[in-house]
């Protein structure tokens, strides 16, 4: 995945796509998976809700 992956333009403003580590603070993104997102630098780990 490239960095320009995770950062969108909307209306001359950056959004970003992905959810910060609350752990690890602002600039360290969650990975998403299939079942859960995590942290690579720290660990933390959601699991997602089944429906």
């Amino acid at each position: 995945m490239e960095k320009r992956e995770l950062y969108e333009l909307n209306n001359n403003k950056i959004v970003r796509k992905r959810r910060f580590c609350p752990r690890c603070g602002p600039g360290v993104f969650l990975a998403e998976h299939e079942d859960r997102f995590s942290c690579g630098r720290c660990g933390y780990t959601e699991f997602k809700k089944k429906n």
